[in-house]
């Protein structure tokens, strides 16, 4: 598929994500994993970073995806988007190493090219960090980053108010991100 193709695909995914729909956000995040990954590789590689960091750029990069994405101008590309956080990401990383990073500006807008190699031990390990929350941190967690059920409906289904579900899925994903860098560090 051409990279425009693909990146009007996702944008349309992530439209409908925003919009709701869990099912189309579920596709987002399956087809923009790998790219994501992919660019962190490289972005290790350019900044002279061990590739084991690849892994912890592409979750602290999710998340952020799934904490900001109502931030991003459906009006805008999303390549560059993405590109930015990854960036962003990449030069949080090494600034808690203590590197000194200096980013090309060339560097600010990638093609959207990606392995198209889907790593099938991601559900796994999203399903045993999971199973350490305790619930209903990993019910919230599971709704609406999972199934992409949105915080009304699940703080319905929950008898909890909307902030509470908030607060609560703000906590989960910092204990999932702390969770994780303790588990590959």
């Amino acid at each position: 598929m051409h990279n425009s193709l693909r990146e009007k695909e996702w944008a349309t995914w992530l439209r409908a994500a925003i919009a709701g729909d869990g099912v189309a956000y579920q596709r987002f995040l399956q087809a923009v994993t790998p790219f994501l990954r992919a660019m962190a590789r490289r972005r290790c590689e350019s900044f002279g970073a061990p590739a084991s960091e690849a892994e912890d750029v592409v979750q602290e990069v999710l998340l952020a995806i799934h904490l900001k994405r109502g931030t991003w101008d459906p009006a805008r590309p999303l390549g560059p988007w993405l590109s930015t956080i990854v960036r962003n990401k990449m030069i949080d990383t090494m600034r808690r190493r203590g590197r000194l990073v200096a980013v090309p500006i060339e560097d600010v807008i990638e093609t959207l090219e990606a392995d198209e190699q889907a790593d099938d031990l991601d559900h796994l390990d999203v399903e045993r960090l999971l199973a350490r929350l305790k619930d209903p941190q990993r019910d919230i967690v599971q709704s609406i980053s999972v199934r992409g059920t949105s915080i009304r409906d699940t703080a319905s289904r929950l008898n909890m108010s909307e902030g509470a579900v908030r607060v609560a899925l703000h906590r989960a994903l910092k204990t999932l991100a702390a969770l994780y860098r303790s588990d590959n560090s």
